[in-house]
């Protein structure tokens, strides 16, 4: 499974808003967070366009959490920040392409789709509430 910094980032974002008593700027967040403000920027972007967070306009605007901890699972974070949903492998990604031939011709594609499905499912069940 490729997890990169950008879920990192967006789950400890989401931690630093969710303490936050007022909305909470990209730039105070990457100063706080010491990540780069222009990479961290396109995460929230993303978290908002998948309804994560909000975005507040304004003097006193910034992000907010658009839902309570417990609604958002940490499957939807993984997207939102990488773009993708998680893979285990590379191939469960392209099954419909592979280029061993289609779909459960490799040995080890029942493995591979039953390990995938286990993961979405405790990605889909945790909540950024249980893990903060």
């Amino acid at each position: 499974m490729l997890l990169t910094r950008a879920s990192e980032y967006a789950l400890l974002s989401l931690d630093a808003i969710r303490k936050s008593d007022s909305p909470i700027g990209a730039e105070q967040l990457a100063n706080e967070l010491c990540i780069p403000k222009s990479f961290l920027a396109k995460i929230l972007q993303s978290l908002a366009k998948q309804g994560i967070l909000e975005s507040r306009k304004g003097a006193h605007g910034g992000f907010i959490l658009a839902k309570e901890v417990n609604e958002i699972s940490v499957k939807d974070i993984i997207i939102a920040a990488e773009g993708k949903a998680p893979a285990v492998f590379d191939c469960t990604s392209y099954m419909s392409t592979c280029p061993n031939g289609t779909i459960g011709s490799c040995a080890i594609s029942p493995f591979l789709i039953n390990f995938q499905t286990k993961i979405d499912d405790f990605l889909n069940g945790l909540t950024l509430g249980d893990i903060l």
